[in-house]
């Protein structure tokens, strides 16, 4: 989709006539986000005719994005800062940023940068457009952080003019609690998926053999939340069964270091020599690790957006196992895409696995194949693309 703007004659007020692209800034919490998850969103803009800017903190991926033909600002933020002054001094940086930038628009990501942009934009005169991708273990209890929580999205986002969520789930609960009224909420099918990138094998699973192990794979961070405790233990009672020793438990995905769940390194690598599972680290492309597994699970009990690695998976034809909960329930369609389970239930997590295993090749076969219609349906990352790019243009 391109959406081309009318570039404004300044002739007619007397300063000459200059062609000026509209400035868009994506901004999220890491670069790495940004280079992974909406790369094709910035190329969408760039295509459209705007100049876009990623704005976020300087890692490694700073330079994989310029060499994109991205223009990155660095910023700092620390996704676990607490200091009060620390954050209205990152809030004021972004002010700076985006005044010197003369930002427009701004498309936000992640909850803290969804706050820190929507007040710099209030400061600068920007629109913002935050993006809800889950709310995170703050609101999977009652508590006063969850309080203050709302108290403070109910002041920001009165500043912006729409808000994206990414499962209804979350919508509702924004809507049921005044943080947000109709005419600004929007639903997308979560940040969408790449349905080029992630494609089927060519080769039917069929052509897996008898005797081949059969693989589980998690790709997430090494979070509790994210269920890998359940995982795990849900590996140890399937092995303990003695029914099914050619079964492989893999996991895939970064340490967390200063997330209060962080699964710390010692218990995973320990996981890993008593046999448990196979910690497999952290990698840039996961295509390969999905290509090779039987099925994808994950067994988040956290408040997801709609989990990336799941999409991928089932885009790539590969059947799913998850929880019933917010985010992870919106990836499957029960029985027929792969099995739910209840969150934080091994026993549960462990039987809905084993079902998996008692498919035959071709059972598990077609449950790919309606998971990846599934994906192009519904979730196609085109979609979401032609999402922003409309309501950027209409506003």
């Amino acid at each position: 989709m391109h959406i081309w703007f009318r570039y404004f004659d300044e002739k007619a007020s007397g300063i000459g006539t200059t062609s000026v692209k509209r400035k868009v800034a994506v901004v999220a919490n890491t670069t790495w986000y940004l280079y992974n998850f909406r790369l094709n969103l910035i190329r969408a803009f760039q295509d459209a005719g705007y100049e876009v800017l990623a704005i976020g903190p300087a890692d490694k991926y700073v330079k994989r994005l310029t060499d994109a033909g991205v223009k990155h600002i660095p910023i700092k933020v620390k996704g676990d800062g607490k200091n009060p002054l620390t954050e209205i001094l990152s809030v004021w940086k972004l002010v700076r940023v985006m005044r010197a930038e003369k930002i427009e628009f701004a498309l936000s990501y992640t909850p803290k940068m969804n706050v820190y942009t929507a007040a710099a934009a209030k400061v600068t005169g920007a629109m913002v457009v935050p993006n809800i991708s889950g709310l995170g273990g703050v609101f999977t209890g009652q508590t006063y952080l969850t309080i203050l929580m709302v108290i403070l999205y109910r002041l920001v986002l009165s500043w912006t003019p729409k808000v994206f969520f990414q499962n209804r789930d979350d919508m509702n609960f924004f809507l049921s609690e005044g943080i947000v009224d109709i005419e600004q909420a929007l639903l997308i099918p979560g940040s969408g998926v790449d349905l080029d990138a992630f494609a089927p094998q060519t080769e039917m699973e069929v052509s897996y053999s008898d005797d081949q192990e059969f693989v589980f794979l998690v790709v997430a961070r090494m979070l509790s939340e994210k269920g890998i405790y359940e995982y795990v233990e849900a590996a140890r009672r399937i092995r303990a069964a003695g029914s099914n020793s050619k079964v492989r438990f893999q996991l895939l995905g970064p340490l967390a270091t200063t997330n209060p769940t962080a699964i710390p390194a010692e218990v995973i690598q320990n996981w890993h020599r008593q046999g448990a599972v196979e910690y497999l680290g952290s990698v840039d492309d996961v295509r390969s690790y999905i290509r090779a597994a039987h099925c994808v699970v994950l067994a988040s009990y956290y408040r997801e957006g709609v989990p990336r690695s799941l999409l991928e998976a089932a885009a790539m034809a590969k059947p799913i196992v998850t929880t019933n909960s917010v985010g992870c329930r919106d990836t499957v369609d029960n029985g027929q895409t792969g099995f739910l389970c209840n969150p934080r239930d091994v026993d549960d997590l462990k039987e809905k696995m084993e079902q998996m295993i008692a498919l035959s090749r071709e059972e598990r076969h077609v449950m790919g194949e309606k998971g990846r219609l599934k994906m192009e349906e519904e979730f196609d990352e085109k979609i979401v693309i032609a999402r922003y790019l409309e309501l950027v243009d209409s506003l």
